[in-house]
C-alpha cells in the first residue's frame, strides 16, 4: 500500500464520525431491513402478482400493453412474473425459507416463458435468467441441508435452460454480439419476431452474459451457452480501441464499429467491466483476469479522476466527453474492493454519501460539482452494493452509519402505503408509481449482509459470487464440468503487463491495521462536497479574521503566495500540459489555524472557478489572410472573459502582427511605436493574462495573440481553455485576446520569419476568402446556407466538454484543483475545454471556396483544390500530418456523429 498523507482532522464539532454501533443497534437495523424487505414483498403478491413490477402509487400491478408504454424500461418485463423471479434467493439470504418454498411452487405453476412478447436480451438475462440460476442454487443448498426442499428436482434449472435456448437466437450474427431483443416465442427473424432489425447495443449488454450462461453450462453439462457468452466477449476485448485499451458504451453488432464512443464506468459499459473480473473468480480462467487488468490499469490512467470517474472519449482519452456522472457507477467502488484497490473505492464511495447526503438519494445523473442533472432515482440498489462491500473491506462502522442513511431515506422519502415508490425528483421528493425488480432483489441483500452477522446467514456467503443482479451463483462451478475447447481469443504476453495482479480478491481482514485510515481519506473530500456541515471558526489573534490569501488574488508565480500555500498545506504539481494542480495534505500545514485556511482557500477556488464557468464562451478562429495564405490557413484560438467580443463583431479584427518586447508582455511594452497599430504577440506566462492585455492595449495595439509557453502543446491533443480575468474589473480592456498553444503559435512566427509581414483576421469563426479579398461584407460562416464544421463541432459538443468547478485529476487527496502554471487569471479549474481537430490533422485547417454547395458531414474540396492549396501552404511545416484531407474528414464526422449522439442518448 502507498504511503498515505493522513490530513489533520480540524479543530472544532465535525460532522459525527463512523463510531462503533453497538451490537443492539447492528440487530435493530438488520430487523429493520426484513420489515422494509416485508412490505414491499408482500405489497407486490398481494397487489401485483403475477405481473411484473408493481405500482406501488396506484397498488396495482404493472401488465406490458395494458399500461402507457415507457419505451425500452418496459423491455424488461416479459409477463413472466419479473419480481417474483428476480427475488427468489433473496427470501433464503434473509431466512424466509418457507416463504421461498412456496415461491418456487408458484413460479413453476404460473410462469410461461413462451410469450409472444419482445423482451431485453440484458435484462431478460440477469434478471429472469440469472433469478431462476440463483433460485435454483438455494434450492439445490437448502435440499442439501436435509430440512427444506426434499421435494425439488431441479425444475427451476429447467426452466432456466428453456430461457436460455430462447435467448440463443439473439447470438445469430456475424460478430457474434446479440440483437438487443428477442421475442420469447418467435426469436429474431421473421416478421411475426417484431425485432431483429436493430443494428447497435450497448456494450454491458453484450458484455454482461457470461455468468449466467456459464453457470447455466456448467449446471446442465451444456456448454453452448458458455461458448455464445465467450464468443460475445472476445469480440467486445479485439474490439476495444488499441491505444487506449477503453471501449465505447455503442457498438454495431454487425459490423463492430463503435457507435458511441464516450468510455466510462457508468451506464451502458459498467457491468461489461464487472463481468470480466467476476467471470475470473466464478470460473477460474486467467484469461478474464489479464482483459479486466489492462483495462482496469486504462480506467484508473483516464477515466478516474479520484474521487470523480468522468467519461472519456476511447481514441482521445485525455478528453472528457461529459461533464457529469450517472448513478450506475455507483457499483465501481464495490469492485475495486473486489479487485483490492481500496483508497479509490472509499474515496469514490465518500463522493457519492455525500451527494446522496444532500440530495436524500443518489440522482439518476450529477454533474461534478454535485448538482442535480437528473433528477430521477429508480431505487437503484449500487451504492447499497458498494457501501456493504466497503464495510466488508474496512470493518469500518462508518459504513454502517451510511447503511443506517439509506434506510432512513428509503423510509422517509419513498416509503407509501402499497410498497416503495421510486422518486421522480429528488429535488422535490415527488414520487413515480414505479417499483423495479432490482429494488427487492438487490437493495435488500446488500442492506441485510451489511447489518447481519455471520450466524444471522442461512449459508456463508463467501462460497458465492454476486451477479450484476445480485443473484447468488456457487463458486463450486469452477470445477463443473465444461468445454476445454471452448474457442477465445488469448492475450499476448506483451499486453499482459501489470503489476496489480496480485492484488485481487484481498483477504479483507488484513487490509487496515489502522482503522483510522479510510477516515483520513473521507475527510478532504466531506469538505468538498458536503459544505452544510457546521464549523466553529478556530480562535484567531486579531486582525486574522480572513484567510491570509484569497483564490481571487492567487498569482502561481508570486513566491510570497507559494510560501502562503505552503503553510496553509497547500502544494503545486506540475502537470505536462502547462497547469498545475493544487492539492490540500493538512499535516503538512504549519497549524491547525493554517490548515483551516487552506481548507477555505481551497473552497474559495472551487467557488471562483463555478463562477467563471458561467459564463462560457466557443473558440474563436485566427485566419492567414496574407500573401502566400490569402485565408486558407485558420489556427484554432482561445477566448478571453475580457475585451472586444468577436462574436458581436460582423467584420472581426483585421491586422499585422508584430512580436511585442517585452515578450511576455508583463511590463511596459518598449517597442510601442511598431505594437501601434498592430495585432500583439505574446508569450504565455510571468503575469496574468489581464495585464497582457493592459499593456498592449497602452501601447496602441489593436488585438494580442498570447502564444503557450509550453514546448509542444496543440489544441490537437489538449482542450482549449477560456482566459480569465484577474479578480478586478476588466472594464478597461477594449481589444479582443486570444490564445494559440506552441503548435499553433509557431505556425503563425514561423510565417513571420519568412514572410515579415504576416495580416491575420481575429474572429469568432472562419471568414469567406472571396469576401475578405474582393471588399464584400463578410459572411457569417464559410459558405452561405452551410454551417461551419469546426463551429458545428464545438456547438455539439459545449456541455459535453466543459468542465465545472470541481476538477481534481490524478490525485487521490481532496481538496484539490487544476490551474495553469504561469497564468494566474487561470488558477481555477473552470478552463472552458471545446474538442480540438483530430489528433491527426495538421492545425491549418483548409476552407472551402464560396461556390461549393456541401452540408456539414460533406466538406471535402475537390482533390486538385486540395493539392494546389498544399502547395501555397507553409512548406516548413513540419507539424503537418501526412493522413490524407479523406481519411482526416472522416475521423473528424466520426468525432461529429459521437458528440452529437452523445447529447441525445439517455440512460
Amino acid at each position: 500500500m502507498p504511503s498515505v498523507l493522513l490530513l489533520l482532522t480540524l479543530l472544532g464539532a465535525l460532522c459525527s464520525r463512523g463510531r462503533a454501533m453497538s451490537r443492539e443497534e447492528k440487530h435493530r437495523l438488520r430487523n429493520q431491513v426484513v420489515e422494509m424487505f416485508d412490505h414491499a414483498y408482500q405489497n407486490y403478491m398481494d397487489h401485483a402478482y403475477p405481473a411484473d413490477e408493481l405500482m406501488p402509487l396506484t397498488c396495482r400491478g404493472r401488465v406490458r400493453g395494458l399500461e402507457p408504454s415507457r419505451g425500452d424500461i418496459d423491455d424488461a418485463l416479459g409477463k413472466f412474473s419479473l419480481t417474483l423471479i428476480d427475488t427468489l434467493d433473496t427470501l433464503v439470504l434473509l431466512n424466509k425459507t418457507t416463504e421461498f418454498e412456496a415461491a418456487v411452487r408458484r413460479v413453476l405453476s404460473d410462469v410461461r416463458l413462451d410469450n409472444d412478447i419482445v423482451v431485453s436480451v440484458f435484462e431478460t438475462n440477469i434478471r429472469v435468467l440469472g433469478g431462476l440460476l440463483g433460485g435454483h442454487s438455494m434450492a439445490v443448498m437448502l435440499k442439501e441441508g436435509g430440512q427444506h426442499m426434499q421435494w425439488y428436482q431441479d425444475e427451476l434449472l429447467h426452466m432456466a435452460k428453456d430461457l436460455g435456448l430462447r435467448l440463443l437466437p439473439a447470438f445469430n450474427t456475424s460478430s457474434g454480439l446479440p440483437y438487443p431483443r428477442v421475442n420469447l416465442k418467435y426469436g429474431v427473424t421473421g416478421p411475426e419476431t417484431r425485432t431483429g432489425t436493430e443494428t447497435d447495443t450497448c456494450t454491458a449488454c453484450a458484455g454482461t452474459i457470461i455468468l449466467e450462461f456459464a453457470a447455466l453450462s456448467r449446471f446442465t453439462g451444456d456448454p453452448v451457452f458458455e461458448a455464445h457468452a465467450r464468443r460475445a466477449m472476445d469480440f467486445l476485448w479485439e474490439k476495444r480501441q488499441r491505444n487506449s485499451n477503453l471501449v465505447g458504451t455503442t457498438i454495431n453488432i454487425h459490423s463492430g464499429e463503435w457507435v458511441r464512443r464516450d468510455s466510462g464506468v457508468g451506464a451502458g459499459i459498467d457491468s461489461y467491466y464487472e463481468y470480466l473480473l467476476k467471470a475470473y473468480i466464478l470460473l477460474g480462467d486467467d484469461l478474464f483476469l489479464q482483459r479486466f487488468n489492462i483495462h482496469y490499469a486504462s480506467i484508473m490512467k483516464y477515466i478516474s479522476q479520484p474521487p470523480l470517474l468522468l467519461d472519456v472519449h476511447i481514441h482521445k482519452p485525455l478528453l472528457p466527453a461529459r461533464t457529469w456522472m450517472d448513478s450506475l457507477l455507483a457499483f465501481f467502488p464495490g469492485l475495486q474492493v473486489l479487485k483490492g484497490d481500496i483508497r479509490p473505492a472509499i474515496e469514490t464511495h465518500e463522493m457519492l454519501y455525500q451527494v446522496t447526503k444532500k440530495h436524500n438519494f443518489l440522482p439518476e445523473a450529477f454533474t461534478t460539482d454535485f448538482r442535480v442533472h437528473w433528477a430521477q432515482h429508480p431505487l437503484r440498489p449500487e451504492f447499497a452494493e458498494s457501501t456493504y462491500f466497503l464495510y466488508k473491506a474496512t470493518g469500518d462502522p462508518y459504513y454502517l452509519e451510511a447503511g443506517r442513511t439509506i434506510l432512513d431515506n428509503l423510509n422517509r422519502f419513498a416509503r407509501v402505503p402499497c410498497g416503495f415508490a421510486a422518486m421522480k425528483d429528488v429535488r422535490t421528493g415527488s414520487h413515480e408509481d414505479r417499483m423495479d425488480s432490482f429494488f427487492l432483489a438487490e437493495m435488500f441483500k446488500y442492506l441485510f449482509l451489511l447489518f447481519a452477522d455471520a450466524e444471522d446467514l442461512p449459508f456463508d456467503v463467501e462460497d458465492y459470487v454476486f451477479t450484476t443482479e445480485a443473484h447468488l451463483l456457487p463458486l463450486s462451478l469452477s470445477t463443473a464440468p465444461h468445454s476445454s475447447s471452448l474457442p477465445s481469443n488469448r492475450t499476448s504476453e506483451e499486453e499482459l503487463d501489470d503489476s496489480n495482479f496480485d492484488w485481487t480478491c484481498p483477504n479483507t481482514r488484513l487490509l487496515f491495521p489502522d482503522p483510522a485510515f479510510p477516515r483520513n481519506l473521507r475527510e478532504p473530500i466531506r469538505s468538498a462536497v458536503d459544505k452544510s456541515c457546521p464549523r466553529p471558526a478556530p480562535y484567531r489573534e486579531p486582525g486574522m479574521g480572513r484567510p491570509p490569501l484569497r483564490a481571487q488574488d492567487f498569482m502561481a508565480n508570486n513566491p510570497e503566495h507559494l510560501e502562503l500555500l505552503r503553510r496553509m498545506g497547500v502544494s503545486l504539481i506540475h502537470l505536462k500540459d502547462g497547469r498545475v494542480q493544487l492539492v490540500q495534505h493538512a499535516t503538512q500545514a504549519v497549524s491547525a489555524v493554517a490548515a483551516e485556511d487552506g481548507v477555505r482557500f481551497m473552497q474559495e477556488m472551487m467557488e471562483l472557478s463555478s463562477q467563471q464557468q458561467k459564463e462560457q464562451l466557443p473558440p474563436r478562429a485566427i485566419q492567414i489572410v496574407s500573401h502566400p495564405f490569402f485565408g486558407r490557413v485558420v489556427l484554432t484560438a482561445g477566448p478571453a472573459q475580457f475585451g472586444t467580443d468577436l462574436s458581436k463583431s460582423s467584420t472581426g479584427v483585421r491586422g499585422f502582427v508584430t512580436v511585442a518586447e517585452p515578450y511576455s508582455g508583463c511590463t511596459e511594452i518598449t517597442n510601442a511605436e511598431y505594437v501601434q497599430g498592430h495585432i500583439a504577440l505574446l508569450q504565455r506566462g510571468q503575469c496574468m493574462f489581464a495585464e497582457k492585455a493592459r499593456h498592449i492595449q497602452k501601447a496602441g495595439a489593436i488585438g494580442g495573440i498570447v502564444i503557450d509557453d509550453n514546448e509542444g502543446s496543440s489544441s490537437d491533443t489538449a482542450p482549449l481553455f477560456q482566459m480569465a480575468g484577474d479578480g478586478r474589473s476588466t472594464d478597461d480592456i477594449t481589444l479582443p485576446l486570444l490564445f494559440l498553444f506552441h503548435k499553433e503559435g509557431n505556425i503563425l512566427l514561423e510565417a513571420l520569419k519568412e514572410y515579415r509581414e504576416v495580416e491575420v483576421l481575429l474572429s469568432d469563426k472562419a471568414r469567406d476568402r472571396a469576401a475578405i479579398f474582393k471588399g464584400k461584407p463578410l459572411p457569417g460562416s464559410l459558405i452561405e446556407g452551410s454551417v461551419d464544421v469546426q463551429e458545428t463541432e464545438e456547438d455539439c459538443t459545449t456541455e459535453a466538454t466543459t468542465p465545472t468547478s470541481f476538477e481534481p485529476v490524478g490525485q487521490s487527496q481532496m481538496n484539490t484543483v487544476e490551474l495553469d502554471e504561469l497564468a494566474p487569471e487561470e488558477a481555477t479549474p473552470s478552463q472552458e475545454e471545446v474538442s480540438p481537430v483530430d489528433e491527426d490533422t495538421s492545425p491549418a485547417e483548409e476552407v472551402r471556396p464560396p461556390e461549393e454547395e456541401a452540408s456539414p458531414a460533406d466538406v471535402a474540396p475537390p482533390k486538385e483544390e486540395r493539392d494546389s492549396e498544399k502547395r501555397d501552404e507553409l512548406e516548413g511545416d513540419t507539424d503537418s500530418s501526412s493522413q490524407s484531407v479523406d481519411e482526416l474528414l472522416a475521423d473528424w464526422r466520426e468525432d461529429l456523429e459521437a458528440f452529437q449522439q452523445m447529447e441525445k442518448d439517455e440512460l
